[in-house]
This record gives structure tokens, sequence and C-alpha cells, in this order.
């Protein structure tokens, strides 16, 4: 599994060198990747019904961190939707983006994405769970932002990566949390220890955490907005982000964890209230919208709360209900998407107002949209049809407010099957208008991916028993859920379910054939647009950036003295703070009067030059006075026989001095540029700052000294670096890296140095 995760990363780094070859007619063979990870992971199916297939791999197991994977009924749903539209998806792109410039960058971007999803939905360890999850908002950052001339794509790829990386940081915060409670990063000891959870006084903030993850992810109220702001991106990346990979990443989070969770009230009720308004308030929005991509994406963010709901709900058959509507979004609303992708391709329009009898130059895709569209409805003998009926009787039958489940589902399906109606059927029916009447389907690589999917939504409700046995049973075991007696039928006989599907078909197609799309009323809704969860992001938005301005003006004005003077004041309320009640030094001050005469002469030599350097006026008086206390400090290692200290200290104090003279000797005479007030305040700062440091030091000198780590590096220095010059082998070996870090940072400062010597600026570039 580890080489399936990896092989999308592979395949994008392979893209870099390569990809200018499979950017013509060829560039339908990257779909060879996607088919082959999906016959792969259909053949684990077999193994899955068996038992879950982990795979351990180590990373950092000194942290708990590795690369394990775990294939069960759950991670194997979401790996064939993954793999299996992201076939169709490679295979519509090779014609969409046809003679695109950067069609190279488009498909890496896509295998970086899919190796990311496999990752998220596989990982066995939340570490490398939050990886993955992240790199999938950077990798979807790259897709929805891919027409990156266009200010509205760049805007929303920005928003879409603010939330969703905001809820990262929330799942890494969850995470180690849990570690705190389970001592373990591993997904599976967390949910062998639900109790363990559940009983700790942490409790709310990990599932405050795990919801702020999911919600943002999966678009969930207020933070839905995102979603159709990223309708800007191409439409091979609608299809794929939001029919069957991102969006779901956070519904998988929901439903991986929810075996440690369930039974608690925080859990359900929290998330069917958010998901109940997500789903009536997004299928509500569908009422007003008249561009096909934007009906599709807030009847997603519907979709994506009835899942929520769903979960929410927490019984065996609303689990079930999710479990199957998750593959019937998928399939239909992929076909929805791509079918909108092939109009837009032809008439450059999506405004389904404008869009009328299509059906008679493009056949296939008319076809497919009816199918999808069938199947969005819930009419048999479509596959909607089995997880609507199963979700009217999660509702019926749930602890949970049945009746109003019930209510604002039935609502929330009518909504929605008009705006499956509206995407899927309008465009096709009526007359056709003369100025379409040349309009042709496309190349078969638009319109085949497309009629297999919406295919798939009648034959699986013809045959449900495709999926039944082989996928929903063993999600359902990986959900903690064991023998459910699980019979997928398309006819359950005359009863209340059957009467509800009855009640949303008759109304969604009286609210469809009643209700014309409007730009008018569109234009009505739009003037509450500044009430929305996007107007209260973007004014925060604003908000935060002019306090960083007025901040920055104040702080970052220029001047180094007043960096220094704020760098200097921050360690010494940070410093005082921690000093302040628990530093009670013992010193004996008879031992600090123990001077020798050369101490004392060199301390008088330093003293002096300190003076000459703070009051004299001349810079190159200030520095030779500055070598001067570095020298004097050289003798003083001398004294106490620390000859390389010296040695070093005389090579650093040398170089600061030459580099100091070659820079300061081409600059103007020396300036006051502070008045004595100023000149008061920075002596009583470094005074403060200086006394802070000596008193710090004395402390150090009168604790008992620990000897542990000293007697480690005497008696390792030999033995395993070959060294006897024990400060040398911990410079090079035991501390190697960090000293090769020191050692690139100056000559990193050399070479710009060197530079700005050697600048020579033309009198009109030069700042006056």
């Amino acid at each position: 599994m580890l080489l399936a995760v990896l092989s999308g990363f592979i395949f994008a780094l392979l893209l870099v060198p390569f990809g200018k070859v499979l950017k013509g007619k060829w560039s339908i063979l990257l779909s060879i990747l996607p088919l082959a990870l999906f016959i792969f992971f259909l053949q684990k199916i077999p193994q899955v019904i068996d038992g879950a297939i982990l795979e351990r791999n180590q990373w950092v197991p000194q942290l708990g961190i590795n690369l394990d994977f775990n294939l069960d009924g759950l991670s194997l749903i979401f790996a064939l939707m993954i793999t299996g539209v992201g076939t169709m998806v490679f295979i519509y792109t090779s014609y969409y983006l046809k003679g695109h410039v950067y069609l190279d960058r488009f498909f890496g971007f896509l295998c970086l994405f899919m190796g990311a999803m496999l990752g998220l939905v596989l990982s066995e360890n939340l570490i490398t769970l939050f990886l993955f999850w992240e790199l999938t908002s950077i990798s979807s950052f790259f897709l929805i932002g891919f027409n990156n001339e266009d200010p509205a794509s760049r805007k929303s790829a920005l928003i879409a990566l603010s939330v969703t990386g905001l809820g990262g940081l929330c799942l890494l915060a969850a995470g180690l949390v849990i570690h705190g409670i389970t001592d373990s990063f591993s997904i599976v000891d967390m949910l062998q220890s639900s109790t363990m959870m559940q009983d700790h006084s942490f409790f709310m903030a990990v599932v405050c955490l795990i919801f702020g993850a999911a919600f943002t992810k999966s678009a969930q109220f207020p933070f839905h907005f995102w979603l159709p702001g990223a309708m800007k991106a191409p439409t091979p990346v609608s299809t794929y982000l939001h029919s069957a990979t991102m969006v779901k990443a956070g519904i998988y989070l929901l439903f991986r964890l929810s075996p440690a969770f369930s039974g608690s009230e925080l859990w359900h009720y929290s998330l069917w209230c958010v998901g109940g308004a997500t789903m009536v308030y997004a299928a509500f929005q569908t009422l007003f919208r008249d561009d096909l991509k934007s009906i599709l994406a807030y009847s997603t963010v519907s979709a994506l709360g009835i899942l929520v709901f769903l979960i929410g709900l927490g019984t065996e058959e609303a689990m079930l209900a999710g479990l199957v509507f998750l593959l019937v979004h998928a399939l239909y609303k992929a076909t929805l998407f791509l079918m909108t992708g092939i109009i837009d391709h032809a008439a450059h329009t999506r405004n389904v107002s404008e869009l009328s009898g299509l059906r008679k130059v493009m056949l296939p895709v008319a076809v497919a949209g009816f199918l999808a569209a069938l199947s969005n409805a819930g009419i048999p003998p479509s596959f909607g049809f089995i997880g609507k009926d199963l979700i009217y009787e999660a509702s019926l039958h749930t602890g949970v407010f049945p009746l109003i489940s019930t209510v604002a589902l039935v609502s929330t399906n009518v909504m929605l099957l008009f705006a499956g109606f509206l995407a899927g059927v309008r465009p096709f029916i009526g007359p056709l208008p003369t100025k379409y009447k040349d309009l042709q389907a496309g190349s078969p690589r638009l319109w085949v991916p497309t009629l297999i999917l919406a295919t798939l939504c009648l034959v699986i409700g013809l045959a449900p028993g495709l999926i039944s046995n082989s996928l929903i049973a063993p999600a359902l075991v990986a959900l903690g859920i064991q023998d459910y007696a699980l019979d997928l039928k398309l006819w359950h006989g005359f009863n209340t379910v059957l009467a509800l599907s009855a009640t949303t078909i008759g109304l969604g197609l009286g609210l469809f054939f009643l209700l014309k799309p409007s730009l008018n009323r569109e234009e009505q809704m739009l003037k509450w647009e500044k009430y929305s969860p996007l107007a209260f992001f973007e004014g925060m938005g604003s908000l935060t950036f002019r306090f960083s301005t007025l901040w920055t003006g104040m702080v970052q004005n220029g001047y180094l003295r007043n960096y220094i003077l704020v760098i200097l004041l921050f360690l010494m309320a940070l410093i005082g703070y921690g000093m302040w009640g628990n530093f009670h030094p013992k010193i004996d001050f008879t031992q600090l009067l123990d001077l020798t005469f050369y101490e004392t002469g060199i301390m008088a030599i330093m003293l002096g030059a300190i003076v000459f350097t703070v009051f004299t006026g001349s810079r190159l008086t200030a520095v030779a006075a500055m070598g001067v206390v570095g020298y004097s400090l050289c003798l003083l290692f001398v004294f106490y026989s620390a000859p390389d200290l010296a040695m070093t200290q005389f090579a650093i104090d040398t170089l600061t001095v030459i580099l100091f003279v070659l820079v300061l000797y081409r600059l103007p005479k020396y300036l006051p540029f502070s008045d004595s007030r100023v000149r008061v305040r920075d002596g009583i700062v470094a005074l403060g700052f200086g006394g802070m440091i000596t008193l710090l030091a004395l402390g150090v000198l009168s604790d008992p000294m620990v000897s542990e780590v000293s007697e480690y590096y005497s008696a390792n220095a030999y033995k395993l670096a070959k060294g006897k010059n024990v400060v040398n082998v911990i410079l090079v070996d035991f501390r190697g890296m960090d000293t090769l870090v020191e050692i690139t940072v100056l000559v990193i400062a050399a070479l710009g140095v060197f530079g700005l010597m050697k600048l020579r600026l033309k009198s009109r570039e030069r700042i006056r």
C-alpha cells in the first residue's frame, strides 16, 4: 500500500522532466495510473471481507510516528471512489484541457492530490493522517487556482487554503491531545480506548477540535462558503474534489472516529445540529442560482450536510444510509459536474436559463444527465432511490427528534431534486436555440466517462448486490457494527418510507415545473451576502490586515535601535516573569572578590573600552573599543586554561572588527540620530538587561553542577569519534550539523558583505 500511496507523488515528480512529451494526444496514457490503482484496490475486496489489512512501515518510531496503513471496509470504499472517479477525470481532462500550455502541470497536481487523498484514507497513524490532510489542502490550492491569471481564481484558492488549513491545525492539535490521553498516535489504539477518551477531562476539547477539522474540510455551515467559491477551478477539478475526494475527507474523519465517540451526547447532537442546518440552508440556496456549477456546488454542500446529519444520528441504520448515500452522491454528482463541463466547453455558458434543447445535439450527454438526475432525485430504479429510502428509514427510527429529522430531510431532498433536474434535465429539454444548432457532444473522451458514471447509477440500483456484501458490509464492520442484517433492494413494499419517497418526488417535480430560473431572484439573494459567513470571514481578514499594517508601522519602522529595543524589552519581560518569586541564588560574594592582579587589570581595560564605546563621537573609535573588549575576553579564557575557546574568540573578534571597519568606512560622518532622552532610555534598558543577565549567571554559578553530560562526552569522545580533544569532537561530531549550520550562516553573511562592497550603483539608482 505504501507504493500505491507514493505512486501519485512519484508520477507528479516524473511529469517535471517528461511532462511535455505527454501534453498532446498521449496525455490519456496518464489515466493508466488511477486505473491501475483502482484495479489494485478492487482485487483486495476478498481479503478485506475476511478482515482489515494492516501494513506497518517504520518512519519515526521514537516518536510513535510511522507510515502505517490500514485497508478495511471504510478505507476501501474511499480508495475505490478516489481511484475510480479519478480514472474518469484523468480521461476527461486529456481532452477537456487539450492544448493547454500547462496541461502537464495540471496532471502533476492531480497526481499529487490523488496520492495525498489515498494516504489520508489509508493512514493508521494520526500524525501521518494530518500530513496527508495538509497535502490535500496544498495540492487543492494549486488545482483551484490553476487559472492563476484570474484574480477570482487566486482569491478562491486562498480562501479554500485558509479555511481548510485552519482545520488542519485543529486536526494536529486533536492528534496531540489524543496522544496525551492514550499514549499513542495509532487510530486503532484510539478506537479501542473509547471509554478512556470519553471519561477524560479533555474529551470536549478533542471533540471540538475534530469538528473544526471535519467541518472546514467538508464545507459545513458556517465554513461552507469556500466550496462555491472553488467553482472558479476548471471542471475536472470541481468534479474530482467536490464529488468523491477532498470534501469527503471530513466525512471520512467523522466516520472513522465515530466508534470512539459514539454514545456521547456532545458528539451526536452537535453533528445533528450542524449537519441539519447545513443541508437545509445549502439546499435552499439552490433555488436562487442559475449557474450550473453554482447549483451543483450548493447541492454538494447540502449532500455533505446530510452525511454529517446521518453520522450524528449514530444508529446502525443511519450509518448504513450514510455509507450508501456516500456512493450515491459520488456517482451522480461526478456525472453532473462532467456534464456541466461538456456544456460549458461547447456552448461557452453555464447559465441554465439560456440553455435548452441540447439533447438534439448532445444525446449521450443528455442521457447521462437524465440518469444522474434520476439518481439525485431518488426515482426508481436508480441507485439514489435505495439511498433515499435508507435515509428516511434511519430518520424515522432514530431517537434524536425523529419527526423534526424526517421533515428536515424531506424538505432538503425536495429542493435537491429541483437542483438535480435543473442541472441534469433542463439544459436538454425544450426547443434548441439557433445559436446552438452546430454544437456537438465533443470527443468520446468527454462523454464516455460521463456516461459510464451515469450508467453505474442505474446498474447498482437494479443490482445492489454488487456492492452489498463486497463494500457496504465490510464498511459496517469497520464502524464497529457486527452481524448487521444487510438487505439492499429496490422494493420493500408499501410503507411509510415509500410514502415519504413519493412525497419527495411529487413535491420536487412540482417545484421544478413551477419555479423557473431567474436572474432577478439570484440578485435578490445576493443582497443578503453582506450578512453571510463569507462576508464575516473577509471582514476579519481585512481587520487583521489593517491591524498588521498598523503594528508593522509601529514596530518595523526601519530603525535598528527600535528593533533591538523591542527584542530586549520582550526578553526582559519574559525572563523577569520566570525569575519573579522563583529566583533564590545562594551567592558567595567572598569568592567573587577573590581576584588576581591580572584579572583586575583586564577588567579595568574592559570597563575603559566600554566607556569609550558609549561616549565616543567616532564610529571607528567605537569599533576599535569593542575590539578591545573582545580581546580582553580572549585573555580571560587564556588565564582559565581554555586556549581553544580563546583562539576561536580571537578569530571572531578580528573578523568582526574588520567587517565593521570596511562597512562603516563608506558611511557618512557620525551623526546623532537621537536626543538625550532617547539615549538615557537606551542606557536604562541596557543596564537593566545587563543586570538581569548578570543575576542569571550568578544564579547558575550558585547551583550545584550537573556533570552527566560532561561525563558522557569525556567517556565517549575517543570511543565513538576517535578524537582526544573533547571540545573539537563535540563541535564536529556530536554537534556536527549545528556547527555546519553556523558555518553556513557565516558564509552567507560574508557573501552578503562582499556583495555590498562590490555594489556600484548609478547615480539615478541611489536613494536620495
